[in-house]
């Protein structure tokens, strides 16, 4: 039985799910690509496939990327290598920062002395 949550995102949210959808679509029929050739490549179904194209927030974020990749198409505006150098300044920052955040006290700071 299907999960009956109704999610709901943000409006930023979903013009990126549009918009990353729409250049899969734009990029797999500039390729003349089949949408079952690239279901096929990315191990899903036509149905799935059609789910990303068409923006669908639910669909895994893996597989929306993987798309991406085969079909050539840029994610974070850079290549591979300026993703790579991102993810190295974001690990030393991140080692910089407390491993959990703790909530703040209900009475707050006194700074009254």
């Amino acid at each position: 039985m299907p999960a009956t949550n109704k999610r709901s995102y943000a409006r930023y949210t979903l013009a990126a799910a549009t918009l990353l959808g729409q250049n899969v679509a734009l990029e797999r029929r500039n390729r003349k690509m089949t949408a079952q050739d690239l279901a096929d490549r990315l191990g899903i179904t036509r149905h799935t496939l059609r789910r990303i194209e068409q923006g669908d927030p639910k669909v895994e974020l893996g597989l929306a990327f993987e798309a991406c990749t085969l079909l050539g198409i840029a994610l974070f505006g850079g290549d591979r290598g300026r993703i790579e150098q991102e993810i190295r300044t974001g690990a030393r920052h991140l080692a910089l920062l407390p491993q959990a955040a703790r909530p703040r006290s209900a009475k707050g700071n006194d700074d009254d002395f």
